[in-house]
């Protein structure tokens, strides 16, 4: 690596055991160290890389904040880590092309209150959002939820820039709302999970802040009232920018982390938010109160203005750290289902429990089917790993034969490696396969994930 040292700005290549170790996993399970580590500053640095790591054949794992939940950004085969933290900059917001061009360091919660400051909107919001950055997003195609209403991070991206394996740097897409300039090209590398190519910088679409939000808090004693309601308020016209259901294993947990009296003795859980026009949207809060009051509720909360929201989300985004206090090791499947599955699945996940002796922890984006499911293992019991093995395989063969996904929001990384033939079929691997060679055909991108040249 002493020639690449030599290539690079100074302080841009570290290769001492700190850094290597800090950069050899993400939030799952694995870890590799890298040979290593390029803290890049600019795009031009990423392009140097590349080209380097090209000619001598030398793998590179691209690297946002390391927020995965999937083994992602874990360099499996060594090699170089290419970490974009550094490049953390917005270059632009305009107000009046609803535009914002960012490098991909950039920290999505700080691009999201740069905006709203300028009455914009950018409505992407990952659970991590204070902690994970616009390039990881765009990689993953992380959602959130507000899915429902405002669409995932695909649905932002109007424009690239992206770092292709042998250093070229191509600028893809546009700042235009609307472009049908030959192949949608930028949209390939949303979603790519770092082995199509490296993104540098996105312009991204913004939209009108809407000027105010509520929400309703709403508990029930059993998760069939909970999803007959949130059925209910859809096929009575309304479109909530979120709707976020959680199981009694959840609400348990989250009780005993928050300690929320409201949250005590409650079976399930649904959040229901709406944005807009002050005046509408309190109207239909009063009308969505009454859709759920037909449903036998425990408890209706409803939250009027930002600041009464976020006292309810700060209580959902406690729900992953609660399950950890339990500590069971929480094993994080981000399946989805068809919404007219939901009732099926929270059945299933019952199911499941019973018949492995593993809790199962549900919870998430019920508005487009995204459940969050989570078998909760003791991996210090004999034969926990072989029956959280194989609640995983049914699980995912359900799931697939629901027509759902086994992955919504996270990837498949190294974690789902195993179910990736059943999710795809043959001619749609060697598909994958014929893009890949096009765009990498060295190999060197993240290699040793789901798909290998």
């Amino acid at each position: 690596m002493s020639q690449l040292v030599q290539l690079l700005p100074r302080g841009e290549v570290r290769v001492d055991p700190a850094t290597l170790e800090a950069h050899a996993g993400d939030k799952w399970f694995a870890a590799h160290r890298p040979d290593a580590v390029v803290l890049a500053r600019s795009t031009a640095t990423v392009a140097r890389t590349l080209r380097f790591a090209s000619e001598h054949g030398i793998p590179v794992t691209a690297r946002g904040a390391g927020h995965g939940y999937v083994g992602g950004c874990v360099p499996v085969r060594g090699g170089i880590v290419l970490s974009l933290v550094r490049m953390n900059r917005i270059r632009e917001i305009h107000p009046r092309d609803f535009v914002a061009v960012v490098q991909a360091g950039v920290i999505t919660a700080h691009l999201q209150a740069e905006v709203e400051k300028r009455g914009l909107f950018y409505p992407p919001d990952p659970a991590s959002r204070a902690d994970n950055t616009i390039g990881g997003n765009i990689i993953t195609n992380a959602g959130g939820p507000r899915c429902l209403k405002y669409g995932v991070t695909r649905d932002y991206v109007l424009g690239l820039e992206v770092v292709l394996a042998d250093g070229t740097v191509v600028r893809l897409g546009g700042r235009t709302h609307k472009n049908k300039t030959g192949f949608d090209l930028h949209r390939l590398f949303v979603g790519s999970e770092g082995l199509l190519g490296i993104v540098t910088e996105a312009t991204l679409k913004l939209l009108p802040l809407p000027p105010f939000r509520a929400n309703l808090a709403v508990g029930f004693s059993e998760m069939r009232d909970a999803v007959r309601a949130l059925h209910a308020i859809l096929e009575a016209g309304f479109l909530p920018s979120a709707l976020e259901l959680a199981d009694a294993f959840t609400l348990e947990a989250a009780w005993r982390r928050t300690r929320s009296e409201r949250l005590r003795g409650c079976r399930a859980h649904l959040i229901v938010e709406l944005d807009g026009q002050e005046r509408s949207v309190r109207g239909e809060v009063r009308q969505v109160r009454q859709i759920v009051r037909a449903h036998r509720p425990r408890f209706i909360q409803v939250g009027l203005g930002a600041e009464a929201c976020e006292e309810v989300w700060q209580i959902r985004r406690e729900f992953s750290y609660a399950l950890r206090d339990t500590g069971l090791t929480k094993l994080n499947e981000d399946i989805v289902v068809p919404r007219s599955r939901l009732e099926d699945l929270f059945d299933f996940a019952a199911r499941l429990q019973k018949k492995y002796c593993i809790p199962v922890a549900c919870f998430g984006h019920a508005g487009d089917g995204n459940i969050h499911t989570n078998l909760m293992v003791d991996f210090n019991q004999p034969g926990a790993r072989e029956r959280a093995d194989a609640a995983l395989d049914e699980l995912f063969r359900q799931v697939l034969a629901w027509g759902g996904a086994i992955t919504g929001e996270h990837g498949i990384g190294l974690a789902k490696q195993r179910w990736w033939p059943l999710a795809a079929p043959p001619e749609v691997v060697e598909l994958h396969r014929r893009i890949k060679r096009a765009l990498d055909p060295k190999g060197i991108l993240n290699p040793g994930k789901f798909l290998e040249i």
